[in-house]
């Protein structure tokens, strides 16, 4: 007969091999979080196709009315993942939050709309500074623009186009800075004459009030405009290298479907930002819109986002330009670029 000791010994071997077992395949928690935008499309996707859960991954998305405010949650730790705007990371990252970009997901989503009062002016072939300055004198206040916090990539294109691209007087404008909900809410209800959207907003404003127009894309607000990206917190990225290696094929996956096969990526668009609100042909709609170009290569937009940085470093947004060297991990998308060549 078997000691006692040795029958212990045989338990504890059996118990830890359960354990080990069950944590092998038990799924790896990853807190997201996103902005409520059509550029944060392919997260949802990945998510719902079910590709993030076959990696092992057991994703929570949570969702914020602004890059800077995401940015704060993972400082705090509370998220593993973001998927926002390019530059409040990089901002971030100077203030010792380590994020670090390993996917891109969407450029040039920014773009301006206005009301009656200005559509009109700024559509006809006037000057911007002019069509201002007369709304100014016209009105005997400046005209409201509604867009996101100082720091965001929506505030740091529209300061571009007013004041770089148009020369506007800053005297004849008043820039409201609002959550991203907020500022489509502001340009329905005509508290402000003008606003930086993104998809899906632009569609849901002409929807519903077609007075309401288009008056400047995203290259035209800042050109080749960076905008919503994947990003990584450096420690979870460095203990669990492997969750990484799933999100983002899965990302390069969801953005490659977006292009492709916009109609099956659309329950995943209607159940993350429709919410029983907004229509499905509206997410439609939105989904080959102008304003919504998918990519996924984080390498595409360095040198835009270098040139972002520094026009906020004039902006007085930062006191240094943030560097972009490190902000970028691209090896794990090009090992997913490979991947799918070898296939």
């Amino acid at each position: 007969m078997l000691s006692r000791s040795i029958w212990w010994a045989i338990l504890l071997f059996v118990t830890l091999g359960t354990c080990a077992a069950k944590a092998q395949t038990q799924p790896l928690p990853l807190r997201i979080g996103a902005i409520p935008v059509l550029g944060a499309a392919p997260l949802f996707v990945a998510e719902r196709e079910g590709w993030l859960g076959a990696g092992g991954l057991k994703p929570a998305v949570t969702l914020f009315d602004s890059g800077p405010n995401a940015v704060q949650a993972a400082a705090s730790g509370t998220l593993d993942v973001y998927v926002a705007g390019i530059t409040p990371v990089a901002i971030g990252r100077t203030r010792s939050v380590d994020l670090r970009v390993v996917a891109a997901t969407a450029v040039g989503e920014n773009v301006l709309v206005a009301g009656t009062k200005l559509a009109g002016p700024l559509t006809d072939g006037t000057a911007p500074a002019a069509a201002f300055r007369r709304f100014r004198e016209e009105n005997g206040r400046p005209a409201k623009i509604a867009t996101q916090p100082l720091g965001s990539i929506p505030y740091t294109n529209l300061s571009y186009w007013l004041r770089e691209v148009h020369k506007v007087d800053p005297a004849d404008v008043q820039i409201v800075t609002l959550g991203i909900d907020a500022a489509q809410q502001a340009i329905l209800a005509g508290a402000v004459e003008a606003a930086t959207v993104r998809e899906p907003g632009l569609s849901i404003i002409r929807e519903r009030n077609p007075q309401i127009r288009l008056v400047a894309g995203g290259n035209d607000l800042f050109p080749g405009q960076p905008g919503t990206v994947v990003a990584v917190r450096g420690a979870f990225l460095e203990q669990n290298p492997e969750a990484v290696r799933t999100l983002v094929p899965a990302i390069v996956r969801a953005v490659d479907l977006l292009k492709r096969e916009p109609e099956r990526a659309l329950p995943a668009v209607e159940a993350a930002l429709g919410k029983g609100i907004v229509s499905a042909a509206t997410l439609r709609n939105a989904l080959t819109s102008p304003a919504t170009q998918y990519v996924a290569d984080p390498r595409s937009i360095v040198a835009a986002t270098g040139a972002m940085l520094s026009f906020q470093t004039t902006l007085g947004i930062n006191e240094k330009t943030p560097p972009t060297d490190g902000l970028f991990d691209a090896r794990f998308f090009e090992a997913a670029q490979a991947e799918a060549s070898a296939k």
